[in-house]
């Protein structure tokens, strides 16, 4: 009989905690978020076309010439158009679909490398992300943690950096 209440017990705590779980709604992304751990240290404006995220890069720290003021072009993009833009404001997160808690189906332009990469995005609060870029398969690939900046209601500017 004891074991009986327990169970049931056991199983309205889990699904009371499951009930209250919630998911971030898929909009909490966009805003400006700083990596925590990377290096190069990263800045990125997310917002939202359509129905799809992208990623604007608002600084790296090794985006800039050897003044710290001059962004280096693009120049190993395989465009050969695009290689005389600036680094800085280029959209290199694009087309993240948001799923099940994650956005997934993304690609990040790598313009130190001139190479692109998948990546998921997963807040894991409000203010903390792990975004995870890779070849292939998420296995192979690295994570790094961002933070909030500044959120959708607020503007990023130039002075961020």
């Amino acid at each position: 009989m004891k074991l009986k209440k327990i169970i049931l017990l056991a199983s309205i705590l889990i699904v009371s905690v499951a009930a209250f779980a919630q998911k971030l709604p898929s909009d909490k992304l966009i805003g400006v978020w700083e990596s925590v751990d990377s290096d190069p240290k990263l800045k990125f404006e997310f917002y939202k076309s359509g129905d799809k995220y992208f990623g604007k890069l608002l600084h790296a720290s090794n985006m800039y010439e050897e003044d710290g003021k001059t962004p280096k072009k693009d120049f190993k993009n395989p465009d050969e158009k695009l290689r005389d833009r600036s680094r800085y404001g280029i959209t290199n997160i694009t087309n993240l679909t948001y799923e099940d808690g994650e956005y997934t189906g993304g690609k990040l332009y790598n313009p130190e490398e001139g190479r692109s990469y998948s990546v998921m995005v997963k807040l894991t609060s409000a203010n903390e992300m792990d975004f995870r870029g890779y070849v292939g398969f998420s296995l192979l690939g690295k994570t790094m943690k961002f933070k909030r900046v500044l959120d959708k209601t607020q503007k990023a500017s130039n002075e961020d950096r």
